[in-house]
C-alpha cells in the first residue's frame, strides 16, 4: 500500500522570502532549493511572480481610480426602470 504525499502550503511571507533571496542572485536555485526544502522549478515561479507584481507595491491609491458617480448610479437606474416595467405589468395583469 502506498503512502499518499500530502501537499504542502506556503505562507506568502515564505515565498517572498525565497523570491527575494532568488532575485538578488547570491545563491544559485540549487542551493537555494536545498536550504528552503522547495523544488527550483517553484522557486523560479515565485521569482517570476514577484518581479512581475513588484510594481504594484508602488503604484499607489492613484493606479485604482474611484468610481465616478455616473459609474456609480447607471445600475440603480437600469434597475428601477426594470422594476416600473414589472409594476406596469403586473398592474394590467391583475
Amino acid at each position: 500500500m502506498q503512502m499518499e504525499r500530502k501537499r504542502r502550503t506556503f505562507s506568502a511571507s515564505f515565498k517572498a522570502k525565497v523570491a527575494l533571496d532568488a532575485a538578488k542572485g547570491l545563491k544559485t536555485l540549487a542551493e537555494l532549493s536545498s536550504e528552503y526544502k522547495v523544488h527550483p522549478s517553484q522557486i523560479s515561479e515565485w521569482k517570476k511572480q514577484l518581479l512581475l507584481n513588484a510594481p504594484e507595491i508602488f503604484a499607489g491609491p492613484t493606479s485604482k481610480r474611484p468610481k465616478t458617480e455616473e459609474e456609480l448610479t447607471a445600475p440603480l437606474y437600469e434597475e428601477i426602470g426594470r422594476l416600473k416595467m414589472d409594476v406596469k405589468w403586473l398592474e394590467k395583469k391583475g
